[in-house]
């Protein structure tokens, strides 16, 4: 919830190709989306549905901003654009309840209007549909984009530090596996923004002055979330700032803020990197290709290769750049990878990754 990620790209190629990269960001809007998306009992006096529903409508209008700014920083018109992709703000997903859904806001009607570009947007539900969770929808995308960034790695390991972090493990004649490993820069954002009034911890600078608790890193991960085999995802409405406060107990008011966010940078590389052991513990691993916003924290990779090495001190761990694609547009190319599958009348989704029961043509069209 920092920022609008957009990347135009080519896929006229054999090798898609991101042209060039835009973000604009959220600060105004940040605080009522996460209270939206945290319940009732953190919004403001007032209707939760006018809310959500006037949001809808400016999260459009700065998604249309930023798509314009794009267009206009490339030299481009909305003429040579076959369509948008568009995720849309994720703020309520919940696959695994009675009757399961997933919801993200940024009206496609209002940014087909404001950008004259047909939009293909909500991916997530039709894989829900389909028994699946939705999530992660990235794997396909990461296997498309990455192979023929370097078709010489055969195997491979994408992972991708958003909010939430999720994997991709890429291996010849084997199922696509991917899931949702835990929190990536979801709580790390929060908590900063609480104590310094920052969007993010730029670089995990503030982090690197605390000292993470091994008490306190031992509670975080009793959550059972981190035991449960795959098909799974996540996301804000259970890692969030009230997940830490049950789970911490009396010790987060004993802690130094600092060492609270060494702690959670911590938590971050610990449960991806549990989740990576049954494919770096071998004679042969998989390299790992990091992306997204947590691959310019300095402090948090450092604690991921720290973790990796201590497995296997063979395993290559490198950033997207090295194939080409700069980590914070990873994200944003793979929804436009799924909106051209929508044009082509191709599966976006890999049910060995999300569960559904088979492969389906994700998203819904919405003309200029």
């Amino acid at each position: 919830m920092d920022a609008v990620d957009a990347c135009i790209v080519d896929f006229s190629a054999s090798r898609p190709r991101v042209i060039t990269h835009h973000d604009l960001p959220l600060d105004d809007l940040r605080d009522e989306l996460r209270a939206l998306a945290l319940g009732e009992r953190h919004l403001a006096k007032g209707d939760a549905i006018d809310r959500l529903g006037w949001l809808d409508i400016r999260m459009a209008e700065r998604i249309s901003l930023c798509v314009n700014a794009l267009l206009k920083q490339s030299g481009r018109t909305a003429q040579d654009i076959v369509a948008i992709g568009c995720h849309g703000q994720t703020i309520r997903h919940r696959p695994t309840q009675e009757y399961p859904f997933t919801l993200q806001i940024g009206d496609p009607n209002t940014i087909a209007e404001l950008t004259g570009i047909p939009v293909i947007t909500d991916f997530r539900r039709r894989d829900l549909a389909a028994g699946g969770q939705g999530a992660p929808l990235v794997p396909l995308a990461h296997q498309a984009l990455f192979s023929a960034a370097d078709p010489t790695q055969t195997s491979l390991i994408a992972v991708n530090l958003g909010g939430i972090c999720n994997i991709t493990v890429m291996e010849p004649d084997t199922p696509l596996i991917g899931f949702d490993t835990g929190p990536a820069n979801t709580l790390l954002d929060a908590w900063v923004s609480r104590h310094l009034q920052r969007p993010f911890d730029e670089n995990g600078d503030w982090a690197q002055t605390g000292t993470p608790s091994t008490v306190l890193l031992n509670q975080l991960l009793a959550e059972p979330f981190f035991r449960l085999p795959p098909p799974k995802s996540t996301g804000i409405e259970q890692f969030n700032l009230d997940w830490l406060t049950h789970r911490a107990g009396a010790l987060l008011a004993q802690l130094p803020p600092s060492h609270v966010q060494a702690t959670l940078t911590a938590l971050t590389a610990h449960t991806l990197t549990e989740a990576l052991h049954p494919w770096l513990n071998r004679a042969n691993p998989p390299n790992v290709v990091l992306a997204g916003g947590g691959a310019r924290n300095a402090y948090l990779i450092d604690l991921i290769h720290q973790a990796v090495q201590k497995i296997n001190p063979s395993v290559v761990l490198q950033l997207s750049d090295e194939l080409a694609i700069d980590p914070q547009c990873v994200e944003c190319a793979a929804f436009a990878w799924l909106a051209r599958q929508f044009l082509l009348g191709l599966a976006g989704n890999a049910p060995s990754v999300t569960g559904a029961r088979g492969a389906r043509v994700l998203g819904g069209f919405y003309p200029a």
